[in-house]
C-alpha cells in the first residue's frame, strides 16, 4: 500500500515543483506587470518659478501695488519624474493670469489680469520683467486689465486690498498652432481660438493681499477716480 501511494504522489509533487519553477522569471528579468500591462507615462507640461513657491504668498514686487514686475517662469516637460523633450507638434504657449476670488460685473466670470500668447514653442521659459505690447520674440500681450481703454497689453499683478488673501492662478497652455489674433481680442476670443489645439496644460498659483498700512492710500486713490468713471475693482 505504501509503495502504491509513493508511486502516485511522487510524480504529482514533481509536476507541481516544475510548475513553480517555470512560473519564476528568468534571472535578470523584471517580473511581469500586474493586469494587462503597465500604462505608459504621459508627457506633461509643468512650470516653475523663483518668484514665489507654487501656492505661496506673492511678494509685493510682483503686485500692481508694488513694482508690478512679471515673474520669471520656466517650462518643463516630463514623463513621470523623467525630463523629456517637448512634443514635436508644439508651436506656441499661452498664459492666462486671473484672480479666482473676484467676480466681474456681478457675474460668474473671475477677473482676468493678464494674457500672453504666441510665445514660441522653442522657449524654455520667460524672464522676469516683460515689456508691453508685442515682444521681440513674437509673444503678444493680450486681453487683461492693462489693455483697458486702448492701452497696450501688459502684465498686471495682484492687487487685492487688506483682508483675506485672494488666490491667483497662472494657467499655461501648450498649443499645436500659432494664434491669428490681435492684441485687442477678448478673453472669450482667445479661449475659443485655443480650443482644439491644447496639447499640454499646467498651472502655478499664489496668494496675495495688501498690508494694512496700504489701506488709506488705496482708498484715496479710488475716491479720486470715482467722479470720472464707474469704479473698477483692481483685484
Amino acid at each position: 500500500m505504501r509503495h502504491l501511494l509513493a508511486t502516485l504522489l511522487v510524480p504529482a509533487l514533481l509536476a507541481g515543483s516544475v510548475g513553480v519553477v517555470l512560473a519564476q522569471p528568468a534571472a535578470g528579468q523584471a517580473p511581469p506587470a500586474a493586469g494587462r500591462g503597465a500604462v505608459p507615462a504621459r508627457t506633461v507640461l509643468t512650470v516653475t518659478s523663483t518668484a514665489w513657491p507654487d501656492g505661496g504668498e506673492i511678494p509685493m514686487k510682483y503686485s500692481s501695488r508694488g513694482a508690478n514686475t512679471s515673474p520669471d517662469l520656466e517650462f518643463h516637460w516630463v514623463q513621470g519624474s523623467t525630463p523629456v523633450a517637448a512634443p514635436a507638434e508644439l508651436q506656441t504657449y499661452a498664459i492666462v493670469f486671473r484672480d479666482m476670488e473676484n467676480s466681474t460685473n456681478k457675474g460668474t466670470t473671475d477677473t482676468l489680469h493678464w494674457t500672453l500668447f504666441n510665445i514660441p514653442g522653442v522657449a524654455k521659459g520667460l524672464p522676469e520683467g516683460l515689456g508691453k505690447g508685442d515682444l521681440p520674440d513674437g509673444s503678444r500681450n493680450g486681453p487683461g486689465i492693462a489693455n483697458r481703454g486702448g492701452n497696450p497689453g501688459a502684465y498686471f499683478g495682484p492687487g487685492a486690498g487688506p483682508g483675506p488673501f485672494h488666490h491667483y492662478v497662472l494657467e499655461f497652455f501648450a498649443l499645436d498652432t500659432r494664434l491669428d489674433l490681435p492684441a485687442t481680442a477678448t478673453r472669450d476670443e482667445l479661449l475659443k481660438a485655443m480650443d482644439g489645439h491644447v496639447i499640454g496644460k499646467a498651472a502655478y498659483a499664489g496668494r496675495f493681499h495688501a498690508p494694512i498700512q496700504q489701506r488709506h492710500a488705496s482708498s484715496r486713490y479710488e475716491d479720486l477716480r470715482r467722479p470720472a468713471w464707474p469704479p473698477v475693482r483692481w483685484s
